[in-house]
């Protein structure tokens, strides 16, 4: 069973930065792509960004793109989620998420309602 723990969350003033960490623990076998979604208060949710844990290929939402960046440290085991010059239409709870599906953008768009796994979520809060 694939258990994924977040971190990293917190209050920041918008243009601030702040980076997540995933670090999944049990059996990755299974798992192709990791990477982040997030759900605003009465908001469904978005798929932000993922990463193939074998080519590195990465994906992101257009929201994000040129202010996140996703990046894994396979010596650490851990994926990380550089969010830079946040905005407050970024708050919301972010939730470690991987599949056995490749990460593509049909993924990240298929995020909004289905993963194979998810972690527990840590909140991000962009307000002045």
């Amino acid at each position: 069973q694939l258990q994924l723990v977040e971190s990293g969350g917190g209050l920041v003033q918008p243009g601030g930065s702040l980076k997540l960490t995933c670090t999944p623990s049990g059996s990755t076998f299974d798992v192709y792509a990791i990477g982040w979604f997030r759900q605003a208060p009465g908001k469904e949710r978005e798929g932000v960004s993922c990463i193939n844990t074998e080519d590195n290929d990465v994906r992101y939402v257009d929201s994000v793109k040129g202010r996140f960046t996703i990046s894994k440290d396979d010596a650490k085991n851990t994926v990380y989620l550089q969010m830079n010059s946040l905005k407050v239409e970024d708050t919301a709870v972010y939730y470690c998420a991987a599949d056995s599906a490749a990460c593509s953008d049909y993924l990240l768009m298929s995020w909004d309602h289905k993963s194979d796994w998810w972690g527990q979520g840590t909140q991000v809060t962009v307000s002045s």
